[in-house]
């Protein structure tokens, strides 16, 4: 060591997601001298996949779990229970890494046994004798983070010698996500919500009673009907969706396996959340959230985004709990109606003060936790806190640029409208295989396949035919050398569209004209994120109408759903 006689602190990490709220807090050290900070694995959970490349990523020493139970330290945080916590030479203090306590869950000595089984009966996760108590009855934890006194109510009626040890100090997650809700906007443009897009975030905890759970031996699973229905129901210009799902489901089932019964629906234009850091900006930026008894969902919910309730089984929580609670309070949603009517009645009848006791009960102290942490684990530490740095939480990070892809067919509805400049309507879905087209009322359709399309076939019957590449590519040429090539390639094709960035594309079509298209700025002068591939199928649909066929407009206005997208036209290059 070149430091020596610092305070060491030990973070205890059960899994993935146990990490990310230490993670949360690990800032609350940072430009201290006199601290040293120390990882461990504890073995215990069956979802270890992550945690050494998240742990790297970190870069702080890990020690292996058995060297950790025999050395001293001055401090451990863990964000779990589960594993040999009490065999830790520490002051020891557990934080919540949900919002709150809620969920049943059987002790690992007790997993097979029958009570486990029975709904109901296993104890609350974090707020029981099974999980807060040595074998001798005394508690585990010399502190246990709660973030509402409603919590310290429960802890002392179910678990009273554990109740000394509680310290109200507030949600970190939830404090983050309040001082990032001004970025909303910004965190709606980089996950290419477009002005006028509903963002539906689709959100799953793990286990089989969950959203993205299910048992394929019986009828009851809603997913596949889900997945079906959000590219069929929703059109891909007026809703975006992402996937926000539990890290045990990605780690427990293994990302490819997850990739691998997501791939229709990431083609149809579904986008998978970064489990770590992601989920809270799409929380934020979200018009609705489908989801089910998650702390996300319920996350959610506190900063007033809409809820709609997918899964929700009351059997595998605390009926006294805040997420019970919600479970009584969202609507729920069924498959006997139409997806996109009961998204946009959950969000047209959203009535925030429905859950402003519920957003209560998220942190008593919300803003504050920062504060509240720092001076706990500094008082166990023994040590003054640091005066010249105020104690601070990470800003959650703006995402990068995503967005949506769709490289499944993509069947567009157009309707022209008889207006100076010339305009027109345009819905577009994307479809699989002999899926049947949705019912919308237009005077013409066309499909569209993105020339990265897995659906090869179908490049030889498409209309239109779509590359999304810098215009500089070298592997495919200038974009008019592109159109002409695709052209000839795909005989039954009448427009080749090449997409090189935000608010515009080049259009090659079959009289051998090339087009340059590009959307006006928004309002506020900044650039359309509307799929440029729905501008040119704009442009499609009136060109097939046209009267005089070798006129092109000059501009054109583009429609989808309520939104207006000014398109100017001319020769490229």
């Amino acid at each position: 060591m070149t430091r020596t006689g610092c305070r060491s602190v030990l973070f205890v990490v059960h899994n993935v997601t146990s990490a990310t709220r230490l993670l949360d807090v690990l800032p609350l050290f940072h430009s201290d001298v006199r601290v040293q900070l120390f990882a461990t694995c504890t073995g215990s959970s069956p979802f270890l996949a992550g945690v050494p490349e998240l742990l790297a990523g970190v870069g702080v020493p890990v020690v292996p779990w058995e060297q950790a139970k025999e050395t001293e330290f001055d401090l451990a945080v863990s964000a779990s229970y589960g594993g040999e916590l009490g065999e830790i030479r520490a002051e020891l203090v557990v934080l919540s890494h949900g919002v709150g306590y809620n969920k049943r869950l059987a002790t690992p000595q007790h997993l097979n046994a029958s009570t486990s089984e029975i709904p109901g009966e296993a104890p609350v996760f974090g707020l029981s004798p099974d999980w807060l108590l040595r074998p001798d009855g005394t508690p585990l934890a010399a502190a246990t983070v709660l973030s509402h006194p409603e919590q310290l109510a429960r802890l002392r009626e179910s678990v009273p010698e554990a109740a000394p040890t509680a310290v109200l100090a507030g949600d970190p997650c939830y404090d983050r996500i309040l001082a990032a809700l001004p970025q909303r906007d910004r965190f709606r443009r980089a996950l290419g919500v477009a002005p006028g897009q509903k963002l539906i975030v689709v959100s799953s905890t793990w286990a089989p009673r969950s959203l993205f759970g299910g048992d394929t031996r019986n009828g009851d699973d809603l997913l596949p009907w889900l997945l079906s229905r959000l590219p069929a129901d929703l059109p891909a210009d007026e809703y975006r969706a992402v996937a926000v799902l539990h890290p045990n489901i990605w780690h427990g089932h293994g990302p490819g396996q997850v990739r691998a019964w997501l791939d229709a629906a990431r083609r149809a234009g579904l986008e998978t959340v970064d489990p770590l850091e992601g989920w809270r900006q799409a929380l934020i930026a979200a018009d609705c959230v489908l989801g089910d008894h998650s702390s996300v969902t319920y996350y959610a919910a506190a900063i007033g985004v809409p809820v709609l309730l997918g899964a929700f089984p009351q059997q595998d929580l605390a009926p006294d709990s805040p997420v019970a609670a919600l479970g009584r309070t969202a609507p729920h949603l069924t498959r006997h109606g139409s997806l996109r009517a009961q998204i946009d009645r959950a969000i047209t009848t959203h009535d925030p003060a429905h859950y402003k006791e519920l957003a209560e009960q998220t942190s008593s102290t919300p803003g504050e936790s920062a504060a509240l942490l720092r001076r706990l684990f500094y008082g166990l530490l023994d040590l003054p806190e640091p005066e010249t740095h105020p104690p601070l939480l990470d800003p959650l990070p703006l995402p990068p640029y995503t967005p949506a892809q769709l490289t499944a067919p993509v069947r567009v509805f157009t309707r022209r409208k008889d207006t100076a400049p010339p305009s027109v309507e345009v819905t577009r879905h994307a479809v699989s295989g002999d899926a049947p087209d949705p019912h919308v009322e237009s005077d013409a359709a066309h499909t569209v396949v993105d020339e990265e399309t897995r659906e090869t076939g179908r490049l030889t019957l498409a209309d239109v035919v779509v590359r999304r590449a810098p215009e500089d590519d070298p592997r495919l040429g200038p974009p008019a050398s592109w159109t002409a090539e695709t052209l000839a390639r795909y005989p039954y094709c009448g427009m080749a569209v090449y997409v090189d960035g935000p608010g515009r594309c080049v259009v090659g079509t079959r009289d051998g004209r090339v087009v340059r298209l590009t959307a006006a700025p928004g309002p506020d002068g900044r650039v359309d994120l509307c799929d440029p591939a729905a501008y040119a199928s704009g442009l499609y649909a009136w060109l097939a109408d046209e009267e005089q066929p070798g006129r092109m407009p000059d501009e054109l206005t583009v429609w989808t759903g309520t939104e207006a997208h000014r398109v100017s036209l001319r020769s490229y290059p």
